[in-house]
């Protein structure tokens, strides 16, 4: 759990996924399309990725991936981000954590 949480505050936005995940495609898409560089973590490539996963869902992340952190901070998942999109705030959350600027 304690290699998850440091990996969530690497960068300023971390998106724990699946490589064969559409969902997860479709988060990181609009990610590089706000203009941010989210580091990407697939767990199906990563040689713990089952244990990250388990600790994923002992810190609260239901489902497990998407896992979106913005600022070091568990965001959601793919309906919680893309419900901040649609009301604006996922923009803001980007611009406070320093993802993007404007």
């Amino acid at each position: 759990m304690d290699r998850v949480r440091e990996l969530a505050r690497t960068k300023a936005a971390v998106i724990f996924t699946k490589s064969s995940c559409c969902m997860c495609h479709s988060i990181k898409s609009l990610f590089y399309d706000l203009g941010a560089s989210p580091a990407v973590y697939e767990l199906d490539r990563e040689a713990k990725g089952r244990e990250m996963e388990s600790a994923l869902q002992r810190l609260g992340c239901n489902p497990t991936i998407p896992a979106v952190f913005i600022g070091g901070e568990y965001v959601g998942s793919a309906k919680d981000v893309l419900g901040a999109h649609l009301n604006g705030s996922l923009r803001e959350l980007l611009i406070q954590a320093k993802a993007i600027w404007f």
